[in-house]
């Protein structure tokens, strides 16, 4: 077959790029690289001028495991396109830098040892994973952890999941997702942490540090990829691999920041996303990732592919061929290709011609050799290699502790009219109705490649467990998540009307979150609706236990509930965590993430929206201002609510009237809890820059504090905010402040009033 012609535009993008490296800050970093942090040792530095350019292009070549287990190969919808031996051979020949989503440490074992012992060169290989929340041990999938408001959890359980992971061999983590969703139907808001910024930042540190723990040398220590670089969570229309077609501005204020906290807390790799920005794929977009990632911010780690990332250039019509694609995403600065086997198909190629300098092939190859040897690999190769280990690190009593804790932080309580939760542990008669009532399915939520349900705590028996008389608790399906089942209904109502309290679990299964899981209506399964209709016209008390990987709309008669838990997917205790916030061993602490819309039409939907010229003032709805027909220009429930067992009240703000240029606010407020019992309050410090030369949002989260309080207690919570805090991305595309008026309140949610007042920053 002729070879299609290049056409001009890729001839004209091809010499731009390679014309930009040339000139590039981030070539002389580069070549600095002996000086800095990754230095690479001199014998490993040596390797580099003994290779030859076809086992180079191989170091930038990472493909999925050829063994593997069936979870990993669902995952992705390409399976390996080699068997375990060509695989190995592939070792041998220096053609592969590592694989991912193996199969444990009697895998790596064997291909560490091909590669050590018997390759022409040793060069170790690094082994990956996607340990998103959790490996064997599951914990709440990242959304839901998010909801507890507690960095050191997420840092604790993302270091919990090291632990398990290092010990089969695992030495890479494609984690954490650091993506700011902001609109529900996207499937992948739920590997994140939420539409919030400053939230995301914190979370995105926390988990890299948990993920990292104090050395990378450590044989407990995976190195984390923040991904995916970048603004793939703003795909258009919520629908995933979309177009992207945002502002410089917007950028740079919303969706970078959160990375920028990775890498500072550590992180040393980092994923391209798939999708483009304003018409470039961020695989082969040099201004990301040589102007910002490399010049701007002095990363010094490794850009890798995401899966089939190069190949999918073509489809973009961003190149021309598999060899122009090639090109254009090493040239841009992807320093490692992900499974399309593009990188040493073509890059020897590509060198020999002239198109790729040899000195750029040194570079990445330097990279990704440089974060080997920082992982302790050429020291020894085999340290995270240990079946001995692995099965004592799995699964411990300590893991599953910690599991259970995180999933009661992360259920956030929407509503509890009466106070009908906590539940009494007897003699109530209780019925679990619908889809997710009992059975280990559905529990480790999506993305995980190495847990279980089989391993999991269902909700039936984490309640039974809690509960004096299991017998008092009785389940019935009354249909399945997506279609009726015959008869489930009228079992259900049957069920129901011997119960003195109906909790009804229902929500999203496993597989309609997640990545390619994008939904057009964020709504509760019709099925499934026909059943809360049925069993809310018996009139009795119901708790909603809700399933979820998004933010949803929630409808009448659901909506009617007297109680309503959010519990996301949990991980492997479920069951008991649940269970635990229903009768009271511990008080719903956490908080939304994400803002639960009116209607699926909002989205996207976040708090931080900006006002418009017409914004509709308190009140009734009027024409003629920024809503739909019918609902106001806000959430249902937003993002920062959550109930507690307590009651909170807020008073006596004390916020100076004025801020120096170079000084700070010590802001205070009172916290009091009325109620009979105690509580987690999370205190949530807002702002809104009243007049400014870009327009900001309604409402900016700057700071929040877990408070505990027993009834009748009260405490004083103390923020300190500074000029740093205040800055926004100015005209010309850098961050400023400038001096005028703020509002600002503590509250306990992003649309609530909780205590607020004015200030003014004032300059000189």
């Amino acid at each position: 077959m002729d070879k299609k012609p290049v056409s001009r535009r890729a001839l004209l993008m091809g010499a731009a790029v390679t014309t930009a490296w040339a000139a590039s800050p981030a070539r002389a970093l580069t070549r600095a690289l002996a000086a800095d942090a990754l230095a690479l040792p001199r014998s490993v530095e040596a390797l580099i001028g003994r290779m030859t350019v076809e086992e180079k292009a191989g170091q930038l070549q990472i493909m999925a495991a050829a063994w593997a287990g069936g979870a990993a190969n669902a995952l992705n919808p390409i399976a390996p396109k080699a068997s375990f031996d060509e695989q190995l051979e592939q070792v041998r020949a220096m053609q592969l830098t590592g694989v991912f989503n193996g199969n444990g440490a009697e895998m790596a074992q064997r291909m560490q040892r091909a590669a050590m012992e018997e390759a022409r060169l040793p060069i170790p290989l690094i082994f990956a994973a996607d340990v998103i929340h959790g490996f064997r041990t599951v914990f709440p999938v990242p959304l839901g952890e998010t909801a507890s408001f507690e960095p050191d959890l997420a840092r604790r359980t993302a270091r919990a999941a090291a632990e398990e992971a290092a010990a089969a061999g695992i030495d890479w983590t494609f984690a954490p997702m650091v993506d700011i969703a902001r609109d529900a139907r996207w499937g992948r808001g739920v590997e994140g942490s939420g539409e919030d910024v400053y939230l995301g930042k914190l979370m995105a540190a926390a988990r890299v540090h948990g993920f990292q723990g104090k050395a990378l040398t450590d044989d407990d220590a995976v190195l984390s990829c923040a991904k995916h670089f970048a603004a793939y969570g703003a795909a258009e229309s919520g629908l995933d691999y979309n177009t992207v077609d945002i502002s410089e501005r917007t950028l740079r204020e919303v969706y970078l920041p959160p990375f920028k906290a990775a890498f500072d807390a550590g992180s040393l790799s980092t994923m391209a996303a798939f999708n483009e920005i304003s018409g470039v794929p961020a695989t082969a977009n040099p201004w990301l990732m040589q102007e910002v990632l490399r010049s701007e911010w002095g990363f010094d780690g490794f850009v890798v592919s995401d899966y089939t990332g190069d190949e999918e250039l073509i489809a973009h019509g961003f190149a021309q061929d598999a060899r122009d694609a090639t090109r254009l995403a090493f040239m841009a600065g992807v320093d490692m290709s992900m499974q399309s086997g593009f990188y040493r198909e073509h890059l020897p190629d590509l060198v020999r011609s002239g198109e790729v300098p040899m000195e750029r092939l040194d570079e990445s190859v330097r990279r990704v050799l440089a974060v080997k040897a920082k992982l302790g690999l050429f020291d020894d190769p085999f340290r995270r290699i240990s079946p001995a280990r692995e099965k004592q690190r799995i699964l411990t009593p300590e893991k599953r502790k910690l599991a259970r804790e995180a999933g009661r932080r992360s259920i956030v309580m929407l509503k509890n009219e009466g106070d009908l939760l906590p539940l009494p542990r007897s003699g109530r008669n209780i019925a679990i109705i619908g889809p997710f009532a009992e059975g280990q399915h559905d529990l480790i939520g999506p993305w995980n490649v190495y847990g279980s349900d089989a391993q999991a705590v269902d909700l039936a028996t984490g309640i039974r467990a809690a509960v004096a008389d299991p017998k008092l608790v009785t389940t019935a399906l009354g249909s399945g998540v997506e279609e009726a089942i015959d008869g489930g209904i009228e079992q259900a109502l049957a069920t129901a009307r011997t119960a003195d309290i109906v909790l009804l679990a229902v929500g999203e299964a496993t597989n309609m979150s997640g990545e390619a899981q994008a939904r057009a209506a964020i709504t509760l399964p019709k099925p499934q609706m026909r059943l809360v209709e049925a069993v809310a016209k018996l009139g009795k008390p119901m708790v909603v236990i809700l399933k979820n990987g998004r933010a949803m709309e929630l409808e009448a008669p659901l909506l009617d509930a007297q109680a309503i838990l959010v519990t996301w997917f949990l991980g492997t205790e479920s069951g008991p965590a649940t269970a635990d916030i229903l009768f009271g061993v511990e008080g719903p602490s956490a908080r939304l993430p994400v803002s639960f819309p009116y209607a699926t039409g909002q989205e996207p939907y976040y708090y931080s929206h900006k006002s418009t010229g017409r914004p509709n003032p308190e009140g009734p709805l009027q024409p003629y201002k920024a809503h739909f027909r019918g609902i106001p220009n806000e959430a249902r429930f937003p993002f920062g609510h959550g109930l507690t067992y307590g009651k909170v009240e807020y008073s006596d703000l004390n916020l100076p009237a004025r801020m120096a240029w170079d000084g700070a606010l010590e802001i205070t407020a009172t916290l009091r809890n009325t109620g009979s019992r105690p509580c987690e309050e999370v205190a949530q410090l807002y702002i809104h820059d009243m007049a400014a030369s870009i327009t900001r949002p309604v409402r900016e989260l700057k700071g929040f504090q877990k408070v505990a309080l027993r009834p009748g207690e009260a405490k004083q919570v103390k923020f300190r905010l500074t000029r740093d805090q205040l800055t926004f991305i100015g005209i010309d595309e850098r961050l400023t402040v400038e001096p005028g008026s703020f509002r600002l309140w503590i509250a306990p949610s992003a649309q609530a009033d909780g205590v607020s007042g004015s200030f003014e920053l004032v300059q000189g």
